[in-house]
């Protein structure tokens, strides 16, 4: 059996793992002042960062079923004999039922996966889902990794503003900070698929001192090795310094990837914004050397 392995744009892979692990990536679209482009494509994040900064209206929009029955098919005739298709949530997109209309008629058995999550706590799953499948395991031992590393797996975030999140009907529960946006600078997690309110500070800074230290609570808690990313929107000095901080505060000293939120996720979270994402490996003790991120 040969397991291929299929994602989308907002895991935000890096490329060299995208190649090393012959991962196929279905993009996401945005549409920016009324025209429409492939996330990874043709349009940048910084592109986005700019037109939400004058104002000009960004949304974005799933791939259509058919974008994946092509893919399905491509990989199927390439060899493929099966395939695990991991997407981000059904509760902040349509990805995912796009999948499963288009797994429906797929010449393999193809797989749907819900990740309820998205960017690298999603994408380190997918890793580790190709590691395996590249071993030869079939899909239900592929399946179990994903579930294994998705299941502990989060995301925390600081943003700017809830104002885009608003805009995009992406807020949920943390609607209710809404009335204090102005003086406070929110916490924000992605739990059960959705973004949901965890704090509320005053300053930036507090917000990123926050966030980091519930990221070393949770993996001490945890008691597994972890493979850690932080994501920004236009945001590269301070990534960088929260990267090299959780270096050296996380137990096991980790890789930390300093990976840019890409146009979609970016269309709603907006300029400024902050996340770290944790993915615990399951089996492998806090203390144990790992060295490296998973697939790296």
């Amino acid at each position: 059996m040969t397991v291929r392995i299929v994602t989308d744009s907002t895991a935000y892979l890096p490329g060299e793992l995208l190649r090393t692990h012959a991962i196929e990536v279905v993009p996401l679209h945005v549409v920016v002042g009324g025209g429409d482009h492939v996330e990874g494509h043709d349009i940048t994040a910084a592109q986005v960062a700019a037109a939400l900064r004058d104002y000009t209206i960004v949304t974005t929009s799933r791939p259509t079923p058919t974008v994946f029955a092509e893919t399905y098919q491509r990989l199927a005739d390439e060899g493929a004999t099966a395939i695990v298709s991991i997407h981000l949530s059904s509760q902040m997109s349509g990805t995912v039922e796009a999948a499963r209309l288009a797994a429906a008629d797929a010449p393999v058995p193809v797989e749907v996966v819900d990740s309820e999550t998205i960017g690298m706590a999603m994408g380190f799953a997918v890793v580790a889902a190709a590691e395996e499948a590249a071993a030869g395991a079939d899909v239900p031992a592929v399946l179990e990794v994903v579930r294994e590393r998705l299941g502990p797996s989060g995301v925390l975030f600081y943003v700017d503003t809830l104002e885009h999140l608003r805009r995009g009907g992406r807020i949920g529960a943390a609607s209710a900070l809404l009335g204090s946006a102005l003086s406070i600078k929110p916490i924000l997690a992605v739990r059960g698929g959705r973004i949901v309110p965890v704090e509320k500070v005053r300053t930036s800074s507090r917000a990123v001192a926050r966030i980091e230290a519930m990221v070393v609570d949770h993996v001490a808690q945890g008691g597994h090795a972890v493979d850690l990313a932080v994501h920004h929107l236009d945001a590269a000095a301070r990534a960088d310094e929260i990267a090299s901080q959780l270096r050296t505060m996380v137990p096991g000293s980790p890789t930390v990837l300093v990976v840019e939120l890409g146009a979609v996720v970016g269309a709603h979270v907006g300029p400024g914004t902050v996340a770290i994402a944790v993915s615990p490996r399951p089996g492998e003790p806090l203390d144990a050397p790992h060295g490296e991120v998973a697939g790296s």
